[in-house]
């Protein structure tokens, strides 16, 4: 293996780590979104049960605010619209990171057949 080689199929290597560290906070992130959306639906879900003249409170901090229910239930959607964007965002980079490790991973298996056929010869 010559010199040249073998630090191509070092940064390569180095290469595909890092794309592989990147999807894993990539799936860490949608999966912490998934977990908000499920809370926020039951939440929007919790309001459409409640009464117009129903109390609801927000923490903020150790204290309960009184809130009016028209504008909790317009927080309420708003997080929810803003989760499932960033949802569908991640979901595009998760494609386009797993695509991007498919294609490092070939060139690195190719770049290492290479040099096996040259060590061989």
């Amino acid at each position: 293996m010559s010199e040249q080689q073998r630090k191509r199929l070092e940064s390569e290597t180095m290469a595909l780590q890092k794309l592989q560290k990147e999807y894993s906070t990539l799936v860490a992130s949608r999966q912490k979104l998934d977990s908000q959306l499920q809370e926020n639906t039951l939440v929007s879900n919790e309001f459409k049960l409640l009464n117009d003249g129903a109390r609801v409170y927000k923490m903020i901090g150790p204290v309960l605010v009184p809130q009016d229910k028209a504008e909790a239930t317009a927080n309420v959607d708003k997080r929810l619209e803003y989760i499932t964007d960033e949802l569908g965002r991640i979901e595009k980079r998760i494609a386009q990171q797993a695509k991007e490790q498919e294609e490092k991973s070939v060139e690195i298996f190719k770049l290492q057949m290479d040099i096996q056929g040259i060590s061989k010869a």
